[in-house]
């Protein structure tokens, strides 16, 4: 059975480039849904915003981690009146704001992963941001529909039709504006809606009075001919509204809702609403339509889960009594045990039941479910199909598939999600052995909640290392580390990840003979390796791929794993400076066995021995990580900028001006050649610059910093050696 009110559940998300208003808006919707009684800023004074709820998010003023909460939209106005009518009214959603800082990405991916629709936060001043264009791309990645929401439409500079414009042209969405702008800058006092044609205001103290009036009479030719425009794009998605048009007719709103409904839905059509989070202006109209526009657990495209007893992908139902199949997406060491967010995707989820993680097939007991509003929660006794809640107590990974224990559904997993390569590392020491002691009890929770976090051991120095996404990501967590776990810690400087691929193809083959008295261990193998194709890696997300393609029997089937086990060994470290190995496809084709010598082991060396070969007759090369950089600056300072940017091996991919007047110069610059640039930039631009950067691709070094970074790695491992 589905629940019927489930048609009214919305599942979204927040996300944006970093400081574009989503942790405001997400305090605001909180505050018109009844959530809280008091707006926080995110920055300043107070006791900060709800969904910022770690001191060090709101001493920074950014979104560190996700964080979620269920609100309910009523859709009545601070006077009890009505505003929101049918089916936007008494809508419960369950929101997650996620961060804008790019070294935070996998906060996004994991969130995206599990809803069903999103709001894509825009800064009409700034338009769209490179982080903007990330979103954009993880959205997509998920088949997630979205709304667009034009914040800050009260700064000066704002502008709605420079923002649609980047939507169409940076992200190519088909995107048009669903409102007007009443004023513009610090005289923005509402908007049209060119649906119903009326003016809307947002009175009282903090824009909790939605007041309805007519289109002032200046506006009024503009607002018509900008509804014309938006009609002709909408009713591309209902054939009887397009005849409708075509013949004169008046089109009713409910027709203008409905197509609205069905071109967000196939992710083919974004409409643009305007507003000012920070001023309380437009938020309400943008719950609305939330309700109208963006799907339920039931109507959106039914998440898929892989069958290993067929090999293929299976849909999931919203139906409670279908057994239970549910995702953690996100987890959280605390205090008293492990926080695990998770979305139930079918079936129904009861305080006390016995689940089974089919990962690592093991039964666990369900003491505690809670409803979370962002750091605090509220203990509940269920949870169905479609909902978003938290188990207290359950130990299992970010990622991990639950299913009812006795549902025979054990053999159904999630799809994962993508999980992003480190760029940057850096070695970190405890002060003393008590320190030591609280420095990898942090440690091990930051790699168990983070999956873009690593932690290892540099064999030849013994050195800890931690490894993530960049300079501030890796800042955080040392920082943590001092606060929370009252650790003191010395850290190195960065230094950046870089790998090891191959240009070229090879024989993989290596015979595994020897003989010490007894049963010996032997084992052949024999096949092919190559760089994996771009298309490939786009597709699958991977960065090694091992292909079966034995046939006869050659080699037994329960020694295949053993052989795949003995490629990854190699992708650990490779020939020319023993950094990982990415981006290869290995095909096991032939080999021999022996029915008393051969064993696990000896496949694993053999075909260990085999790749380290093959790889060296590859043609190896080293690759470097390329971050993508903007940078916006006075184009009084826009020739340095240049000019410092292709000092550093950079390439300029172009350059725009903003309303405002300044330039923003777009790059694609390797890491080894930005660390310290804040400083340089700032310097060189009289502090009126600023720069964002994030991981674009990895890709080959030239040949003298080959050379540079081969000499230092074994002049490093040499001393580390003495």
């Amino acid at each position: 059975m589905i629940d019927k009110n489930l048609a009214k559940t919305r599942n979204i998300g927040i996300s944006a480039h970093i400081d574009s208003g989503k942790t405001t808006l997400s305090e605001r919707i909180l505050f018109y849904c009844d959530k809280i009684h008091k707006i926080e800023d995110v920055k300043g004074g107070g006791a900060g915003a709800t969904m910022d709820h770690m001191e060090l998010e709101r001493e920074k003023g950014i979104t560190i981690t996700s964080a979620a909460t269920t609100v309910e939209w009523t859709g009545v106005d601070a006077k009890g009146v009505t505003f929101a009518e049918g089916d936007q009214k008494n809508i419960k959603i369950n929101l997650i704001d996620t961060p804008g800082h790019v070294d935070f990405t996998v906060e996004v991916e994991r969130s995206l992963r599990v809803l069903d629709g999103a709001i894509l936060v825009i800064c009409s001043v700034a338009g769209v941001q490179s982080q903007s264009i990330t979103v954009d791309r993880q959205m997509k990645r998920y088949r997630v529909p979205r709304l667009a929401f034009l914040n800050k439409m009260d700064r000066m500079g704002a502008n709605p039709y420079n923002g649609v414009k980047a939507l169409r042209e940076k992200l190519n969405h088909n995107a048009v504006l669903m409102q007007l702008p009443i004023g513009a800058e610090e005289n923005y006092n509402g908007c049209i809606d060119l649906v119903t044609m009326k003016a809307f205001y947002f009175d009282g103290d903090n824009g909790e009075i939605v007041r309805e009036d007519a289109i002032p009479a200046e506006l009024a030719d503009q607002a018509a001919k900008a509804r014309e425009e938006m009609l002709d794009v909408v009713s591309a998605f209902d054939d009887q509204m397009m005849e409708d048009i075509i013949e004169g007719k008046e089109v009713t709103e409910e027709t203008i809702h409905k197509a609205v409904r069905t071109g967000v839905n196939s992710l083919k059509f974004t409409p643009v609403f305007l507003g000012s989070a920070f001023k309380n202006k437009g938020v309400q109209l943008l719950l609305n339509a939330i309700a109208r526009y963006l799907p339920s657990p039931v109507s959106c495209e039914k998440p898929k889960a892989i069958d290993s007893k067929i090999g293929e992908k299976v849909d999931l139902q919203p139906d409670q009594d279908l057994p239970l199949v549910c995702m953690a997406f996100k987890i959280t060491d605390e205090q008293f045990g492990q926080l695990t967010y998770t979305r139930i995707y079918q079936g129904k989820l009861t305080k006390g039941d016995t689940l089974i993680n089919t990962r690592t097939k093991k039964r666990v007991r369900v003491g505690r479910i809670v409803r979370m509003n962002s750091n605090d929660r509220a203990n509940i006794d269920w949870a169905g199909a479609g909902d978003i809640i938290a188990m207290i107590g359950v130990d299992c990974a970010s990622g991990d598939t639950f299913v009812a224990e006795d549902g025979n559904v054990e053999h159904l997993s999630c799809e994962g999600m993508h999980v992003p390569i480190p760029v940057i590392e850096l070695s970190i020491k405890a002060k003393d052995k008590e320190m030591q002691a609280r420095m990898s009890k942090g440690l091990q929770r930051f790699i168990k909640e983070d999956p873009t976090f690593h932690l290892f051991t540099d064999e030849e120095s013994g050195e800890t290392r931690i490894a993530g996404m960049g300079e501030l990501h890796l800042e955080i967590y040392v920082e943590r580390l001092k606060r929370e776990y009252k650790a003191e810690v010395d850290v190195g400087a960065p230094q950046v990840n870089y790998r090891e691929t191959i240009r070229g193809e090879a024989r993989l083959e290596y015979t595994h003979k020897k003989q010490t008295g007894g049963s010996g261990q032997f084992a052949k193998v024999a096949g092919k390796m190559r760089q994996l194709t771009a298309e490939r890696k786009e597709r699958e997300d991977q960065v090694f791929r091992f292909v079966n393609e034995i046939k006869g029997g050659v080699i037994p089937n329960e020694f295949i794993p053993s052989c795949e086990k003995g490629f990854m060994d190699v992708m650990n470290k490779g020939p020319l400076a023993a950094f990982p190995v990415i981006d290869i496809e290995c095909f096991l084709q032939d080999g021999q066995y022996h029915d008393v010598d051969s064993s696990d082991l000896a496949f694993r060396i053999a075909a260990r021995m085999a790749l380290r070969e093959a790889i060296k007759n590859a043609n190896p090369v080293l690759l470097e990580p390329i971050m993508k950089v903007e940078v916006e600056t006075p184009q009084d300072y826009q020739g340095f900028v240049i000019g410092d940017l292709s000092s550093r091996r950079g390439v300029i991919l172009g350059s725009e001006s903003t309303d405002s007047g300044d330039a923003v110069i777009n790059a694609h610059v390797p890491l080894s050649e930005m660390f310290g640039y804040a400083t340089v930039l700032r310097s060189g631009t009289a502090g009126k610059a600023g720069y964002s950067m994030e991981f674009a691709k990895y890709e080959q070094c030239p040949s003298h910093v080959q050379e540079k970074v081969i000499v230092a790695r074994k002049e490093k491992l040499a001393e580390r050696a003495d």
